[in-house]
């Protein structure tokens, strides 16, 4: 039997949960929420589409019930106020920082093994905080938002090239912000073939550039933030885990020297298994992905500091 958690029934969490169910990655699917009621209804909203969608995963809502929880294989955590307009993902620290520290050790209480996928923003410095705080091997802390920006670079790309977006590969590393990832348009390919062939140098700045700004662009559209890609990306590298699939997908994860990197979670390419990371893989960069990335940890490190400030660490 395998058990998936998710902390927060809000717009993400919810779509992850949704995603869980049904596509069956997990016999049961918890969703916990701290306002009454919300996780009960939208749990019993989902499992009334079971027989209309033919998935058999169990979804239970509960509210502030850890126990509830319990044995859980991997621990998905989107609490926390979701980002305004205007509002930076570096403003979030603050209050998230209490939440995902406060969550994160009441589910570790009942599922001492699990593996946590954290979500919350500013995501690369609460994935840190739980590293610093939580005494949790580092292959059992992982950061999402790789995999979302990933996602959207995909997205964009394929708009451009006119193509099937399944047919195109790219990654972002770096921070999970609107100015420090990166997305690696020298490694991108569509069929195989790199998308310069297709694409213009110009062209694949637009690219890029749209995919930085990719979250806020929705926040302005949406009056709040995204939820369907980040709550299907989400349920993506819980799959890649608990299926045990040896996917690479770049991920917020802590460097001891790969990337010339130490203390910090930032986002790289890892293969994604049954122990969470399985392990790191180093591309290699050309100096200006290099400066490009060095810039980028340097702009986590300094959120990376507000938290001693806010005396989370």
């Amino acid at each position: 039997m395998s058990k998936v958690t998710v902390v927060g029934a809000g717009n993400v969490g919810a779509t992850c949960a949704n995603v869980l169910a049904f596509n069956e990655v997990a016999d049961e699917v918890v969703m916990l929420d701290v306002k009454e009621g919300v996780s009960e209804g939208k749990a019993m909203d989902m499992m009334q589409c079971a027989q209309l969608l033919g998935f058999d995963t169990t979804v239970v809502g509960c509210t502030n019930d850890y126990e509830k929880t319990a044995n859980s294989d991997v621990v998905v955590i989107t609490s926390g106020i979701p980002r305004k307009p205007g509002m930076t993902r570096e403003e979030l620290i603050g209050v998230n920082a209490g939440i995902v520290k406060t969550v994160a050790e009441n589910l570790l209480k009942y599922s001492p093994n699990a593996i946590l996928v954290v979500v919350s923003n500013p995501m690369d410095t609460l994935t840190y905080l739980a590293l610093k705080t939580l005494g949790l091997p580092k292959n059992r802390i992982i950061g999402m938002g790789g995999a979302l920006d990933s996602s959207r670079f995909k997205y964009f790309l394929s708009q451009a090239l006119g193509c099937n977006a399944n047919e195109v590969e790219g990654m972002v590393i770096g921070g999970h912000g609107d100015t420090t990832m990166i997305p690696l348009t020298r490694y991108a390919t569509y069929k195989g073939m790199p998308v310069s062939q297709f694409l213009s140098a110009e062209k694949l700045e637009e690219v890029a550039a749209a995919t930085m700004v990719g979250g806020a662009t929705l926040t302005k559209l949406l009056g709040t933030s995204a939820w369907y890609a980040p709550g299907a990306a989400s349920a993506f590298v819980v799959e890649a885990i608990l299926h045990n699939q040896m996917k690479m997908v770049p991920c917020s994860v802590s460097l001891e020297g790969e990337y010339g990197q130490d203390d910090i979670c930032i986002g790289v390419p890892v293969i994604l298994g049954r122990n969470g990371i399985e392990r790191i893989v180093e591309i290699e960069l050309n100096e200006d992905e290099k400066a490009k990335f060095e810039a980028s940890a340097d702009a986590v490190r300094a959120t990376n500091g507000a938290l001693k400030e806010v005396g989370a660490l």
